[in-house]
């Protein structure tokens, strides 16, 4: 369906209004690696609600995280959050998807596409690809599986994957809504519209708003802007640099990772945290 290469992001270049993109998910993106013995910022592939099929031209480990799509290996289901070892020849592909959004494969070693400005996020008109297309040639390093080192055991966390709440921070122009505004926008219920994407979450619902324009100013993942026909738009990884809408809300990192397992039609609610808050949990 949508499937890409992403690391943790492309930083250090946003001036120039390059995005940061890098994996929608990146609890899931680390954990791949964590289980693998991978750098923290290795490549994994993003996978969007339906899996490719995959042959593998080598040996090599693999993990499988996020979303549960129902992973097979040579049509044998493989679980989520374990490393697998796989074989010349052996083929890895998806099934029915039964919770979350987005999965992320991780390999042995992370996986070798072109880097681009000390990133290997895909992103349209910084890497010469946008994502990866039938008949693609993915290059990993060829590791012999003997003499790996063992790790700890790891505990992966699922609720995240169920959660319909989005723990935000106030955002810039929060406190030019009115009160009830401010309630409103708290305690209601939204669900994601047909308009979401790498780029930008578009709630469903209208939101009353008689806010006037800012001046064009920086936005990040996870900035929840108020569109003058009352939308509200999360910006997700790969969002502009800059915007003029308010910034009502900011979303937490763990919020976006939550966001980005969700699809249309499904609801979420807005709980605000204090900095104190944070500083406990």
């Amino acid at each position: 369906m949508y499937s890409s290469i992403q690391d943790l992001g492309r930083f250090g270049y946003q001036e120039f209004g390059v995005p940061y993109s890098g994996g929608m998910d990146t609890y899931a993106t680390k954990m791949v690696n964590l289980f693998l013995g991978n750098e923290e910022n290795a490549a994994v592939m993003e996978i969007t609600m339906l899996g490719p099929s995959l042959e593998f031209e080598c040996e090599t480990l693999i993990c499988v995280s996020g979303a549960e799509m129902s992973p097979k290996l040579n049509q044998s289901d493989i679980p989520n959050n374990k490393v697998i070892p796989v074989k010349k020849g052996d083929v890895l592909s998806f099934g029915k998807l039964k919770l979350g959004f987005r999965c992320y494969l991780g390999v042995l070693g992370g996986f070798n596409t072109e880097t681009v400005m000390q990133s290997r996020s895909m992103y349209e008109g910084i890497t010469s690809t946008l994502r990866i297309q039938k008949g693609d040639i993915l290059p990993v390093e060829i590791r012999t599986l003997n003499n790996l080192r063992k790790h700890a055991h790891i505990k992966e966390r699922k609720d995240y994957l169920r959660t319909e709440t989005i723990e935000v921070f106030e955002g810039p122009e929060f406190d030019l809504l009115s009160k009830s505004q401010q309630k409103e926008l708290l305690t209601s219920k939204f669900s994601i519209s047909k308009d979401n994407n790498r780029m930008a979450y578009q709630l469903a619902e209208s939101f009353e708003n008689d806010l006037e324009p800012i001046i064009t100013s920086a936005v990040m993942p996870g900035t929840v802007q108020l569109t003058p026909s009352g939308k509200l738009i999360i910006l997700m990884r790969d969002c502009q640099t800059t915007g003029g809408y308010p910034r009502v809300l900011q979303l937490m990192e763990i919020a976006i990772n939550v966001l980005a397992q969700k699809f249309t039609g499904q609801t979420i609610q807005f709980k605000c945290l204090n900095s104190k808050q944070v500083l406990i949990r």
